[in-house]
């Protein structure tokens, strides 16, 4: 794997899901209650800086393309990129085979960014959720996002904040207690905290603009925006 790319053993975990990614009461079930929630937040922000949302979208760590169709859906140009070969198997079909993924501007890629970077490729916005704390280098993967942005574009990116409560909520509660992901998905140490999140970005030459916090709410059965970043959280870089 190239330096800052998706570790071996992380791709293999969440390629083994890929068949039951679409399942929202599957072992993806927190995407599912957590994708509306991100995707308007992103979707707002795109139309705030380029007046709509018929923009080049690179969603990298798409997985099997959660919040790929929900962009595309919205009227972005996305490709989906994934290092795992499976799980983007299981987004392209998803795609073919249902009614939303028809005349929709989609793409999928297996590869890493750095492959993309090397190439020259250049996207006006890129998202990057809940990937961050499965790299190897988290710095060195912001540089190759930031290498990837054109000039004036945005970076969205969302991760654990590593603090005792999410440690008890989203490692302890969500894989031990409430089963809601399998174990083993998160490892608190890699959990990013925003201000480390703020230094790749500057070290990157980007520039933390917004950011938020995502939280559960049981009564919903889903995620709201909210202040509490203690738990996960999302940001927007500008370059």
């Amino acid at each position: 794997m190239q330096k800052g790319s998706v570790r071996p053993e992380e791709i293999a975990r969440f390629d083994a899901l890929a068949a039951r990614w679409w399942d929202p009461s599957g072992p993806m079930q927190p995407l599912h209650m957590m994708n509306p929630c991100r995707a308007g937040w992103i979707l707002e922000r795109i139309r705030r800086k380029f007046g709509g949302s018929d923009v080049a979208v690179l969603d990298v760590g798409c997985g099997a393309g959660l919040l790929s169709e929900s962009l595309a859906e919205a009227g972005c140009n996305v490709l989906g990129l994934d290092a795992g070969e499976e799980a983007i198997a299981a987004a392209k079909a998803h795609a073919a085979g249902s009614a939303a993924g028809r005349g929709l501007r989609l793409a999928y890629r297996a590869g890493t960014a750095e492959a993309l970077a090397a190439e020259g490729r250049k996207y006006a916005v890129i998202t990057a959720l809940e990937i961050i704390e499965h790299v190897a280098e988290p710095a060195a993967f912001v540089a190759t996002l930031a290498a990837l942005l054109e000039p004036g574009g945005l970076l969205f990116l969302s991760t654990l904040n590593r603090t005792a409560r999410s440690y008890a909520v989203a490692k302890f509660g969500a894989e031990y207690l409430l089963r809601l992901l399998p174990v083993g998905t998160h490892d608190w140490q890699h959990f990013v905290t925003p201000e480390e999140l703020g230094r790749f970005c500057r070290g990157a030459g980007l520039r933390l603009a917004d950011s938020a916090g995502m939280s559960f709410s049981p009564l919903r059965r889903g995620f709201a925006i909210t202040r509490d970043m203690s738990v996960n959280y999302i940001a927007m870089a500008e370059a």
